[in-house]
């Protein structure tokens, strides 16, 4: 690109293919005053002139540089008042939240940076927040994760383009590289600053654009154009990825308050790819989801699943939440709070009467039939009673310690507790299993386990009393 024409002709290309500058659309552009973020305004400012979307400017002086910064702010104020370009600026004192909160000066500066354009952008009701990156940026972040360790999603390095609510973040520079931008300025009298901290080599990004680069370019001198390609290429696998992830998860799990529960078989059938994604997804829903970022806590996680002893597993992965391991259930979420205890009176229906029963969404429908009717051998969730050998009223209630059942089939009685372990009940479900009892106390039925043999319809029985169980997710051991 030699001329002006061909980079705008670039950027409109870019407008149009991203949907950008339509008449409605309000862009804020954030300009520091460098060559790269005033090639930006100048631009969107030609293209404004064809299509008539409002810009507006917006600068932070972050008080690193002292007069330097200064002179910066007033060249960004003077060239937009030349330019008939609203303005929006601020200076933060980034040195005394670093002091506060302790965190770098690059990242302070970039929080408290974003913090003031996402104010503006709500300020003017902007449609789009713009950048100035430009390709070396990309090809210096991507090398930097790579150096620091980074996975697909960090590959893909600055995204072009990305939403947060109704305001769409944009880099349209970003196919575009530095030196092009520079000398774009340079033909077309646009003023620029050059930042001194940029040559300075305690920032790490400095460091890589200033030694590291220039030295494995005499390696590769096209190391930039393959940096880029490669970080085109890791977001077309990441999105796929993240859209079959999400699509993984709306299939695979069901909600617990805020955690999630899965099946801990479909969760090994997966690849070990979809396995982390699906877990690093899960620990996004987190009231603070920057705190699980370690490649090594999703390793124990993935680890813990695979374990195939029958002992319970319990990870504490931080910030309050838990990963859990009980029988062929995996739980990722917040520590469940202790529930208590239920009991719910059912007295004889003339004909049916629907019932919830817990705090689990569990309806239990009671239904009295005419003569002998009896259930599916196979069905776990619908049980058949002889009326006339009922103790009225019955019960639909939590177990109690020392919970005993005759169960059909079997000599005697068996403990609950026990019926619990046999079918892999997890632990953290049985206290709000519901079970059915009579007035006398006698269990007759602990649905989707088993009945007693208490009230079998037989061949004279007047009256049925059908019990079924309606779950909105089909089965107890994988509700909330």
């Amino acid at each position: 690109m030699e001329s002006r024409d061909e980079l705008l002709i670039c950027v409109k290309k870019e407008a149009e293919a991203a949907g950008w500058g339509k008449p409605d659309h309000v862009v804020v552009a954030a300009v520091s005053g460098g060559p790269d973020s005033m090639a930006l305004l100048h631009l969107l400012l030609c293209i404004a002139a064809e299509r008539p979307f409002r810009l507006v400017a917006a600068h932070v002086n972050h008080r690193f540089r002292g007069a330097e910064a200064q002179a910066e702010a007033e060249l960004v104020a003077g060239t937009a008042a030349k330019w008939g370009v609203p303005l929006e600026s601020a200076a933060i004192d980034v040195p005394s939240y670093i002091e506060e909160t302790g965190m770098n000066a690059q990242a302070a500066a970039r929080e408290k940076r974003y913090e003031f354009l996402r104010t503006v952008a709500e300020r003017h009701g902007a449609t789009h927040l713009m950048f100035g990156h430009h390709a070396d940026d990309q090809a210096e972040t991507v090398l930097m994760r790579v150096l620091r360790g980074t996975g697909i999603g960090g590959l893909a390095g600055i995204p072009y383009r990305r939403k947060e609510g109704n305001l769409e973040l944009l880099r349209p520079l970003l196919r575009i590289p530095k030196w092009e931008l520079q000398a774009y300025c340079e033909r077309n009298g646009i003023p620029f600053a050059i930042d001194s901290s940029n040559l300075s080599r305690k920032y790490f990004r400095n460091a890589v654009r200033l030694d590291l680069l220039p030295m494995l370019e005499s390696y590769n001198p096209r190391l930039k154009e393959s940096l880029i390609r490669l970080a085109e290429m890791a977001e077309a696998d990441d999105d796929y990825l993240e859209a079959e992830t999400a699509r993984v998860l709306a299939r695979m799990s069901v909600r617990a308050g805020q955690g999630f529960r899965l099946e801990r078989s479909g969760f090994r059938g997966l690849h070990v790819a979809l396995q982390r994604r699906l877990i690093k997804l899960i620990l996004s829903y987190s009231v603070s989801p920057s705190h699980f970022r370690e490649f090594r806590q999703i390793e124990e996680i993935l680890q813990a699943a695979a374990d195939d002893r029958p002992s319970v597993t319990r990870i504490d992965i931080g910030n309050g939440w838990r990963f859990v391991r009980e029988y062929d259930e995996l739980y990722i979420g917040p520590e469940p709070p202790n529930r208590t205890g239920f009991r719910y009176e059912v007295t004889e229906p003339e004909s049916a009467l629907s019932m919830h029963a817990g705090d689990s969404g569990t309806v239990f429908e009671f239904q009295r039939l005419e003569g002998a009717v009896s259930s599916p051998p196979d069905n776990r969730w619908e049980a058949f009673f002889d009326a006339s050998k009922l103790v009225w009223p019955l019960s639909v209630r939590s177990r109690e310690p020392g919970d005993r059942m005759e169960p059909c089939g079997l000599n005697g009685s068996k403990k609950v507790q026990d019926m619990f372990v046999d079918a892999k009940v997890p632990r953290s479900k049985r206290g709000q299993w519901p079970l059915v009892a009579d007035a006398q106390g006698r269990i007759l039925w602990i649905p989707g386990l088993r009945r007693s043999r208490i009230a079998l319809v037989g061949a004279d029985t007047r009256s049925t009393i059908r019990i079924a169980v309606r779950e909105t997710d089909a089965d107890p051991r994988t509700r909330t």
